[in-house]
């Protein structure tokens, strides 16, 4: 699960001005780790053998959670998760912050479901913002060669 949520991060905090620099060239990892802000979520990415799965050629959707929205998790809760054998959870989580296909804002509708990588579904509200379950999305529609990102301030964890 972990892993998902990493991923998903990594894609979000990429979305700053480093994501647009070259045209939108680099694919959802570069993008994330150009970006600075999402060293939790490349971290996990890494821990969950997923770096080359969000290279792909996808296209991917990535709600990635920023360093700041992983430091809100309860004490420990990260380093739990990175340990190796904890791995399938932290697949799980990150892969939950991933939608198949490229979904741009724009694509939105308010009470919008969307399945997941991990197999679980997330909600779309428009009601006050754009929000995914609980989380806002704090920047949008970054572009990359494989897919986009939209960064969340809070990490979203599948149902148990």
């Amino acid at each position: 699960m972990f892993r998902k949520l990493a991923i998903a991060g990594v894609a979000s905090l990429f979305v700053g001005t480093a994501a647009y620099a070259d045209g939108h060239s680099k694919d959802i990892v570069a993008t994330a780790v150009g970006a600075g802000s999402f060293e939790t979520l490349v971290a996990a990415v890494q821990a969950a053998e997923l770096v080359d799965t969000l290279k792909g050629e996808g296209p991917f959707t990535v709600f990635a959670p920023t360093d700041e929205a992983f430091a809100a998790l309860p004490a420990g809760t990260v380093e739990t998760l990175l340990k190796p054998e904890n791995k399938d959870q932290l697949v799980a989580v990150l892969t939950y912050h991933v939608v198949p296909g490229k979904v741009m804002s724009g694509d939105l509708s308010d009470d919008m479901k969307a399945a997941t990588v991990q197999g679980g579904e997330i909600t779309i509200d428009l009601d006050n913002g754009v929000m995914i379950n609980d989380a806002n999305v704090v920047q949008a529609d970054i572009e990359t060669s494989n897919g986009v990102i939209h960064v969340i301030d809070k990490v979203i964890l599948p149902e148990s």
